[in-house]
């Protein structure tokens, strides 16, 4: 029997296509890697596990968490892409992930954008503008006047170049015209230790942290980098509120799969993902760590992977950590 051109090209897509399809109509049918960069009990591993135990009630088959550190979890996000597309090994993405990429890249770069296929934002805590006792400013007008007067006066903290505390602080200098002096610690305690004591002006770190020595009064906390106040500190204005415009910054955290994953299983996923990360326990939970819920699909987080790429790159190369 002769098949025409057209029929065979036919039954030649439709054959190569089968094997993607079968597996994504019988997925999940075992046992699902997520692994996290960071160690267990850090807040994304925490936020990680929430996931994963919503996960696993809503597909059927248990999450595995699987913590990899290292490198500032570049080691976990290379070796989760160069896995399977298929579904089973998924990755805890975050902000410093993504920074990390690329102020300190490998060779060869992993663009996350590229390497992933994004799923869903799973959750976001803001960050703070904290000043300490010795600086004699109550607001954010009050700081950047007194900026504007002492160039160069106002030290900043950070946990490293390159950190997200050291962008932050860059990129607030940069819309509120104002200069600062970096001083790089090795961890948020240090910081956090010299900012009370008047060693440092300034430092963005996330509410829960610090929230005991603000509601000491030992620290200030000047703004929120949000798009509302915060329940957990309602007196607090937003950067907008305080002046400063286009200054959302959050630690955000999302669930991504290698590139190519099909897109029925990314679809499945980030369905879990919305189902699990608005349940009320996961809500508490999440709260209990400074976060909230987000609600994106694959679409939404993959646009806003890129813009934050666009984003971070241009303040690291602003101040000359990239070229």
């Amino acid at each position: 029997m002769l098949i025409s051109r057209r029929k065979l090209l036919y039954l030649t897509v439709s054959a190569a296509a089968c094997p993607a399809a079968s597996r994504a109509e019988t997925y999940p049918s075992r046992p699902i890697r997520l692994v996290v960069g960071f160690t267990p009990g850090a807040a994304s591993d925490v936020i990680a596990r929430i996931f994963a135990r919503g996960g696993s009630d809503f597909l059927g088959e248990r999450i595995i968490v699987e913590n990899k550190p290292g490198a500032g979890s570049s080691i976990a996000a290379r070796s989760v892409a160069r896995s399977a597309a298929d579904g089973y090994t998924l990755f805890l993405v975050a902000l410093s992930t993504l920074t990390n990429e690329i102020v300190h890249p490998a060779s060869p770069p992993l663009k996350i954008g590229e390497a992933f296929s994004a799923v869903a934002l799973l959750a976001d805590g803001p960050y703070l503008l904290l000043a300490g006792p010795s600086l004699k400013v109550n607001s954010i007008a009050e700081l950047v006047s007194w900026a504007r007067a002492h160039p160069g006066e106002v030290l900043y903290g950070s946990v490293g170049a390159g950190s997200i505390p050291h962008l932050c602080a860059e990129l607030f200098a940069q819309r509120a015209g104002i200069k600062l002096r970096h001083i790089p610690y090795p961890g948020s305690p240090q910081a956090v230790t010299d900012l009370i004591a008047g060693r440092i002006s300034i430092y963005f770190t996330t509410a829960p942290s610090v929230s005991g020595q603000i509601a000491s009064g030992q620290l200030k906390a000047l703004a929120i980098a949000a798009d509302r106040r915060s329940a957990a500190l309602p007196r607090v204005p937003t950067m907008t509120e305080a002046g400063i415009n286009d200054f959302k910054i959050s630690l955000w955290l999302g669930l991504v799969a290698p590139a190519g994953t099909p897109r029925p299983i990314v679809e499945r996923l980030a369905q879990a993902a919305d189902r699990t990360m608005y349940a009320p326990d996961a809500v508490q939970a999440l709260e209990k760590q400074g976060y909230g819920p987000l609600h994106t699909g694959p679409d939404q987080f993959a646009t806003f992977i890129s813009r934050e790429t666009d984003k971070w790159t241009a303040v690291a190369r602003n101040i000359g950590l990239v070229s």
